[in-house]
């Protein structure tokens, strides 16, 4: 397959959770976002030179291709592993940034305040992760962490989660857990299927993946 029907392929599949569209590279902290987002879930790529709706505009010149690997390299906490293709098409150059799912999650993106924030990709948009996220991926670096005991604790968080659908917030004032503790807690919960989340009406919900 040649470049232009390989990249006509990848563009017809549009935007979704393992592909984005970039016009421009203006910024490469903003950039950073996507990378981070992409390396925290199921990886993915970018398509540098492409419209939001799906016409190619080309790469500008070299500023750009050198700040994807500013995002990548010096905005990204650890740094992302990323792989640049250039393919050349109807006189326009497009490059594909591929970025694997990290096997250090969180990858950070460094805002333009200085501050460390982890993104998740949902569907075709960059999600900053919630605590609970940040939890998970600290217990999945923690061999200690790969047992769960069904305390009485962990049973008034899961009665609490019963037949509801609740923010962090809203479930830390049901179950009357200290806040730090339902995020533990919680985070293990999904860990061990026993909970699970979904990000809905631009926040993260958590219910029991069954009833008790």
């Amino acid at each position: 397959m040649d470049d232009k029907r390989y990249l006509r392929s990848l563009i017809s599949e549009g935007e979704h959770q393992q592909q984005d569209f970039k016009y421009r590279v203006s910024d490469a902290q903003k950039l950073a976002k996507s990378v981070s987002a992409f390396a925290n879930t199921d990886g993915g790529r970018l398509l540098i030179g492409v419209r939001d709706d799906g016409h190619t505009s080309g790469v500008r010149d070299e500023e750009e291709i050198y700040m994807m690997h500013q995002a990548a390299y010096r905005y990204c906490r650890p740094q992302a592993s990323i792989k640049f293709d250039t393919y050349h098409v109807d006189g326009r150059t497009i490059v594909v940034a591929t970025v694997p799912p990290s096997d250090r999650r969180p990858v950070c993106a460094v805002g333009d305040d200085g501050k460390q924030r982890a993104y998740i990709r949902i569907a075709d948009e960059n999600i900053v992760a919630s605590p609970v996220h940040l939890a998970i991926w600290r217990e999945s670096q923690n061999p200690q962490g790969a047992m769960m005991t069904y305390t009485d604790t962990v049973k008034k968080l899961m009665d609490a989660l019963q037949d509801q659908r609740l923010t962090l917030n809203q479930l830390v004032r049901r179950s009357a857990i200290p806040r730090h503790k339902v995020i533990t807690l919680l985070a293990r919960l999904i860990r061990f299927h026993v909970a699970q989340w979904e990000y809905a009406g631009q926040q993260f919900l958590f219910s029991l993946k069954f009833e008790i």
